[in-house]
């Protein structure tokens, strides 16, 4: 019991670092894209991928929404670069077992408690919006529409979905981790190199699910009463 208890503080540990690791890389980041921005050339090369990330998911907000991508970019785009940092982590070496006994290159994403609290902010963020972009009555009236005996499944629906964002993502990762492992027992001089750009590959399109499920349900929420009354609603912002 006490080596089972000592493996959970040490997991714990191993996430609360990693993903402070990865905070401290994303700010340092946009921090050193962010201080020479110039509308002028002669831009840097660190503009020029700020500059593409940003358009990149402006316009893949753009496509799911058929509206504006600016209120959505900071949220949206902030958890699809954490959860993809935090993916790359896996194909980092693993040096920080022997030089401070425990794991750097663990993914906070293959922890439960991380992918809950990635669910939590979309679960806060999809009232946040609707109310901020529609009004306290349009989200409040999305619940009892078309019916109000819809209201506590709506209510469900709203649980279901972030219980299923978090254990989505934590599955998909803890099960890619597990199988790497596996492989690279059995054959540790042959796998390494390709299961670490599997792990990249398959970090990158779970980041980009997850983001995605996030857009797509903040949308519905700011656009449901619209389309359950038939648009007569479109012109009620700000009730």
């Amino acid at each position: 019991m006490e080596g089972e208890g000592l493996k959970i503080q040490l997991t714990f540990w191993e996430t609360m670092v990693n993903t402070w690791i990865v905070m401290f890389l994303l700010v340092l980041g946009a921090w050193l894209a962010g201080r020479r921005i110039r509308v002028d050339p002669p831009f840097s090369r660190l503009q020029h991928v700020a500059e593409v990330i940003v358009v990149a998911i402006s316009d893949q907000i753009t496509e799911i929404t058929r509206g504006e991508a600016r209120p959505y970019v900071p949220f949206v785009g902030t958890l699809f670069l954490f959860i993809l940092a935090a993916n790359a982590l896996s194909i980092i070496p693993d040096l920080g077992g022997s030089l401070f006994g425990f794991s750097l290159y663990y993914p906070p994403t293959a922890a439960l408690e991380t992918t809950v609290a990635l669910a939590l902010c979309v679960f806060f963020a999809v009232p946040a919006y609707s109310i901020a972009l529609r009004g306290v009555r349009h989200w409040l009236r999305g619940y009892v529409q078309p019916t109000p005996f819809m209201l506590p499944f709506n209510v469900l629906g709203d649980v279901s979905r972030t219980l299923a964002l978090a254990v989505r993502l934590f599955g998909n990762m803890m099960s890619g981790a597990v199988v790497v492992a596996i492989l690279l027992g059995i054959a540790p001089f042959v796998f390494p190199a390709v299961m670490q750009l599997f792990g990249l590959f398959t970090g990158s399109v779970q980041a980009y699910i997850f983001a995605v499920l996030a857009m797509v349900y903040i949308a519905s929420s700011v656009q449901v009463a619209d389309r359950r009354t038939g648009g007569r609603n479109s012109n009620e912002a700000g009730e």
